[in-house]
């Protein structure tokens, strides 16, 4: 078995609030993207969910995280790319990463959650029929990448300013740092022919077997086997998503609530779920020893480099600081990772 060796770790949380008190939840949120980068986090990480107690614009809510953060990266896993404008969109990210000065890392997938619900009020017309796959994700990197609208004589005036049109904020970088949340060997495919980085977490597409480790590990491969010569400037990236629930640092109560929570997804790792065959990892909650233990017996982790921490659903602010607490003490530095240095007012607080 090849020994772990974590360079890079971050936390990817769902933003949850109360349904009358919004803004609680999410400053708390907020305010646990503080604590990981304080914690010397690599990376904070949002997840993007409609018509849920979460965030509904992941563009929205980094741009407030840019501001209240100096060093750690900032993520989205995953923006559905089925509801999204694909120039509009683009905007909105372009924007945010400058605000940022250029720490956004972008997850998308495809896909329409709630589709039933929310198609006829995102669009009009019928939606059934638009491409709302790989190429909408496409045609947003071209947009990110700045080319200029119209021909060379093409320009567009305003007061005091007459341009060649394209997309503005211009940061043609934010381009190069687009991930994919895959789960089948085709998205995995597609991901690294077109030069994105790859985002797989606890859930993968069975195909040709029902064991989790061995469907993620033919998806690295696919990967991986897919990539264009690297970019020696700008690698592609993978990273891998865990939910880790250590049990050290908590009380009582929060260790049976970790307990019980991870009880009632157990059922779907036992066998593939649904007609796309789904398989699930188990959480792992225990101490930091069980948990370690369960890690160095994970194959697939010993392929990466880069661990993802997801956070449970509807736990509190304290519950998930004692979590990245006990992660970044007590297990990340037994994978080979370390902390990233502390910026002038992370010393300071």
């Amino acid at each position: 078995m090849s020994t772990p060796g974590i360079t890079s770790l971050a936390l990817l949380t769902p933003g949850n609030f109360a349904d009358d008190d919004p803004y609680t939840g999410l400053e708390e949120t907020l305010r646990l993207f503080e604590y990981g980068e304080r914690l010397g986090f690599d990376g904070a990480w949002i997840r993007q969910r409609h018509l849920e107690h979460g965030v509904g614009s992941a563009a929205v809510f980094l741009a407030a995280a840019g501001q209240r953060t100096e060093r750690i990266e900032l993520g989205t896993a995953v923006i559905p790319i089925g509801y999204e404008s694909p120039f509009r969109l683009a905007e909105d990210l372009a924007l945010a990463d400058v605000l940022s000065r250029g720490r956004l890392q972008i997850g998308f997938s495809t896909g329409m959650p709630h589709a039933e619900l929310l198609g006829d009020l995102v669009y009009d017309g019928d939606w059934r029929g638009f491409d709302l796959s790989y190429g909408r994700i496409a045609r947003l990197l071209d947009n990110l990448r700045g080319d200029y609208l119209g021909d060379q004589d093409t320009v567009i005036h305003s007061p005091g300013n007459r341009q060649r049109p394209r997309l503005q904020p211009h940061n043609p970088g934010l381009a190069r740092r687009v991930w994919y949340g895959g789960g089948s060997l085709r998205s995995a495919r597609w991901a690294a022919e077109n030069g994105l980085s790859l985002l797989s977490g606890n859930i993968v597409t069975g195909e040709g077997t029902d064991d989790f480790a061995t469907a993620q590990l033919n998806l690295l491969a696919e990967y991986r086997r897919a990539l264009s010569p690297a970019d020696a400037d700008h690698p592609a990236r993978v990273a891998l998503g865990r939910v880790i629930v250590p049990l050290d640092s908590a009380d009582p109560a929060g260790r049976a609530r970790y307990r019980a929570y991870a009880a009632t997804r157990h059922a779907r790792t036992l066998a593939p779920q649904g007609p796309k065959r789904t398989l699930f990892a188990p959480d792992l909650v225990g101490t930091a020893e069980q948990i370690l233990e369960r890690l160095a017996a994970d194959p697939v982790l010993a392929e990466v480099s880069e661990l993802r921490l997801e956070l449970p659903y509807e736990f509190r602010r304290e519950e998930y600081e004692q979590i990245l607490h006990d992660v970044r003490h007590l297990i990340a530095p037994e994978l080979g990772w370390r902390p990233s240095a502390p910026t002038a007012r992370e010393v300071l607080r």
